[in-house]
């Protein structure tokens, strides 16, 4: 699998990819590798055929894999096989027309303003070095749209209490400087002067949000948070990144201007913003439905 590795460090390296998305890489080669060498007699990545790949194809569908797992898997070969083209050691891409399953695309879960209201609350009802921690955490998550691995990633230096400004590393190792709301620099004034003190185990931590045991909070620990309070509202299908879709969807329903979403989401093409006219959009319409007396069709 060496030649798989030099791909990894490739993405790492040169494409400044995630550790997720390296992560998700390594998993779906991983098991296209593995078929190939028990279903097919694998030696070598200059013998895989076009049947190999319509065979790895038809394995998952007949295991019942999702659509998305299918088409992640053959999309992840695919990459992989542009890369040894590119170093020469392929001189075609075997995977070249092979279709893939059609995936079903879901409109994300988002909050009303009354559903975030009560959740960014919740927390306020104790001033503990925790419950200040998890109000600092939902308030700048909301108010800055940031993904998850952004929000725990953050350092005592990445924000500016002054100009309410926070400052992270999106995906490509990519900086942006996103404003925040009073009510989130308020919540993490908070955090730093009273909370985090008590959770840091020494003065050298350079994470920003910490766990009971004084470590830097994980990805699980935020959802796990996050869950807790979801629950006790009684919501639903909430994820960390549910907090990241609300906020890019009220942000446009505020009219703001699409590239200046892009630009706060740190997305690499306004294509992945669009979805979030279409929640805007279809939020309006319930709205409206919800309000006008003639609305009734």
């Amino acid at each position: 699998m060496e030649t798989v590795e030099s791909f990894l460090e490739y993405l790492e390296v040169e494409r400044g990819v995630s550790d997720n998305t390296l992560a998700a890489y390594q998993t779906d080669l991983n098991q296209f590798h593995t078929f190939l060498k028990e279903e097919r007699n694998f030696r070598r990545w200059a013998n895989v055929k076009r049947e190999d790949i319509v065979a790895f194809l038809l394995f998952m569908k007949e295991r019942k894999y999702a659509p998305a797992t299918i088409t992640r898997r053959i999309s992840a070969s695919r990459s992989f096989f542009a890369f040894l083209i590119q170093e020469g050691k392929l001189t075609r891409d075997p995977s070249e027309g092979v279709e893939l399953p059609s995936v079903p695309r879901h409109l994300p879960r988002v909050l009303s303003t009354e559903e975030v209201d009560d959740l960014l609350e919740l927390p306020g009802r104790s001033n503990t070095p925790i419950a200040l921690r998890d109000r600092a955490m939902l308030e700048l998550a909301y108010a800055a749209g940031l993904r998850v691995s952004e929000l725990v990633n953050l350092k005592m230096g990445s924000f500016n209490l002054t100009s309410g400004e926070v400052r992270c590393l999106g995906k490509g190792k990519k900086e942006r400087v996103i404003p925040l709301s009073a009510t989130a620099v308020q919540a993490l004034q908070e955090y730093l002067e009273v909370g985090r003190p008590h959770l840091a185990r020494s003065a050298q931590e350079e994470y920003l949000f910490l766990n009971r045991r004084g470590r830097p909070m994980t990805r699980q620990g935020f959802w796990l948070m996050l869950k807790k309070y979801a629950e006790e509202l009684g919501l639903d299908e909430i994820t960390p990144h549910t907090l990241r879709h609300t906020f890019a969807t009220h942000a446009l329903r505020r009219k703001a201007d699409l590239r200046s979403v892009q630009e706060l989401l740190g997305h690499a093409s306004i294509a992945t913003t669009q979805i979030y006219t279409h929640l805007a959009t279809e939020q309006l319409h319930e709205a409206y439905d919800e309000a006008h007396p003639r609305a009734e069709r």
